[in-house]
């Protein structure tokens, strides 16, 4: 017998036995879409838990810190080594960040606040994933970004004396309470000018030698730009988060016009951060900046500590389909068994025509197999259908940031490791039957029918 004949007549059998070929399939379905949710599961938790973690932990990114402890020696940070470094492979963006200190500052309608000014270049914000609420970076001079806790708690002079002045007379919880909540309020600063001014008051009283020295110029600044409010954090959280950015150029600026000398007329970078367009190029990259003398910092042991948890998780989720595949397994040698049964008159007369014993086990493996392949291309409709469940109820039920891309999915090669584990399972179920079908006895199968 050909191949072919084998196929037409388990495919016959099969259509014979309607009801029992739809147990056997949807057994073999239920077990083989197991398999493949679980590995698509365990794919998809991996994938958004590694972006989610690149995004929060920066997996992507190297920081470079200047550790040599002399403000007398040269810095190893150097803008040479910056610019080297932009050009390397997978790098996407460089940003340098210089600590300028705490301000005071006033806003052009009298109210007043405090932030913290750092000197980076403004075009790289949104390249470290800081996002714009209001404006965006500009390469002019004198342009200052806020932060969205740098808008909160913006009072008037008047109201902060007053606010003072009772929290000395009634300092009670609920007077403190409300008191942090007047922090909490926003308030628009965009296209406003601010009025910086250090408030280190120590260096504006002429220093530990007693020398005057000039009194310090207000600096002015226009907000060009706020930054998007952090994702499910309050403002109670924030209001203590007052970071303002400026360009390097106007961080000059503002030091030399606050009469803060800069030693030798360098630059000194509190911190770099590099960007490379993927976790897998970190290592990679850092290797190549440690070459040139400077410490980095990466956050990729997270990433792998996180790779071998998930990898137990995926054995996990595998072995729970592979136990549904067992106990669809048991239900087909059931199904072959009665189907041997069943046929003994049919296998005695093909015995007589002349089938062998390997004719006879092929026939009934052949016909399993089909059923296996039928129940793996159905376990690939159904593992799509609860794919697509989930991720409907995710984004219906799921967080309102409003992004409505599918967190689970099922890679394309998935599909034939299902396909194989149903076939598998179709073949081993009917063994046995098959091995039975053969040593059934010719001439007694055809007497007892």
């Amino acid at each position: 017998m050909k191949f072919k004949d084998y196929v037409r007549l388990g495919w016959d059998q099969l259509q014979r036995r309607k009801v029992v070929t739809a147990l056997c399939t949807v057994g073999i379905a239920i077990g083989s879409a197991s398999i493949m949710v679980a590995l698509g599961f365990g794919e998809s938790i991996q994938h958004y838990s590694q972006k989610q973690m690149s995004f929060y932990l920066k997996t992507d990114e190297i920081t470079i810190t200047d550790q040599s402890g002399d403000s007398n020696s040269p810095s190893k940070l150097t803008p040479s080594k910056l610019e080297l470094i932009r050009t390397f492979p997978h790098v996407k963006s460089v940003a340098s960040f210089q600590d300028l200190g705490q301000f005071n500052f006033t806003v052009d309608d009298g109210k007043q606040s405090y932030l913290h000014l750092i000197a980076t270049e403004l075009t790289t914000l949104e390249d470290f994933d800081s996002k714009f609420q209001q404006g965006g970076a500009s390469s002019q001079d004198n342009n200052i970004v806020l932060n969205y806790g740098t808008t909160l708690g913006v009072l008037d002079l008047k109201t902060i004396e007053i606010r003072n002045k009772l929290m000395q007379q009634n300092p009670s919880k609920e007077q403190a309470e409300t008191y942090r909540q007047m922090g909490t309020i926003p308030y628009p600063l965009y296209q406003k000018q601010l009025l910086l001014k250090s408030n280190n008051y120590q260096e504006q009283s002429g220093g530990s030698s007693g020398t005057p020295i000039a009194e310090p110029r207000e600096v002015s600044l226009r907000v060009t730009g706020i930054l998007k409010k952090p994702d499910g954090l309050p403002d109670s959280m924030l209001q203590g988060n007052k970071t303002a950015y400026v360009s390097p150029q106007t961080g000059l600026k503002i030091l030399e016009a606050l009469n803060k000398s800069v030693p030798g007329g360098r630059v000194q970078y509190s911190e770099v951060k590099v960007k490379i367009d993927s976790s897998a190029n970190v290592k990679q990259v850092d290797e190549w900046i440690k070459k040139l003398q400077l410490n980095t910092q990466t956050n990729l042991y997270q990433e792998d500590r996180m790779k071998g948890e998930f990898v137990i998780v995926r054995l996990l989720l595998t072995g729970v389909g592979l136990f549904v595949l067992f106990v669809a397994s048991i239900s087909i040698v059931v199904a072959m068994t009665m189907s041997t049964h069943q046929r003994r008159r049919q296998i005695g007369i093909m015995k007589v025509l002349g089938a062998n014993l390997k004719q006879i086990r092929n026939m009934f493996i052949v016909e399993s197999s089909l059923l296996g392949m039928l129940g793996g291309l159905v376990g690939i409709l159904l593992s799509y259908w609860v794919i697509w469940g989930i991720n409907l109820i995710i984004i219906r039920f799921g967080s309102s940031s409003g992004e409505q891309a599918e967190i689970l999915f099922i890679s394309l090669w998935i599909l034939p490791v299902g396909m194989f584990f149903a076939v598998m399972t179709g073949v081993l179920s009917g063994l046995y039957p098959a091995i039975k079908a053969s040593r059934t006895d010719a001439l007694t199968a055809i007497k007892r029918e």
